[in-house]
């Protein structure tokens, strides 16, 4: 039996828009590392997890929990992002959890 978190997480102000600079930063590293990029599965769930914003990532779990299509692989993508921080020198983590 599959169950869903129902605890309450408050909605993030400027989630969409917070969400979205996250997004282009681990973009811009994708792009400039293609073998990160080809090592990826196709087709699969982003999680960004930002390391110095708890709202933020607990939040971001909170929707792969409500929304995640349970059929594709998940992604799971940690990064800071305070003040829009340097990606070449403090590079996102990626992790691809196995199916067992």
């Amino acid at each position: 039996m599959e169950r869903k978190v129902t605890a309450s997480i408050r909605k993030p102000k400027r989630v969409v828009e917070r969400n979205m600079a996250l997004l282009g930063d681990l973009m811009q590293f994708l792009l400039a590392e293609p073998r990160v990029l080809a090592s990826l599965p196709s087709n699969f769930e982003l999680v960004i997890l930002p390391d110095d914003d708890p709202e933020m990532r607990l939040y971001n779990l909170r929707l792969l929990d409500t929304f995640a299509d349970k059929d594709k692989p998940i992604v799971f993508a940690r990064l800071k992002s305070s003040k829009r921080a340097n990606w070449r020198k403090t590079q996102p983590s990626l992790y691809v959890p196995l199916a067992v």
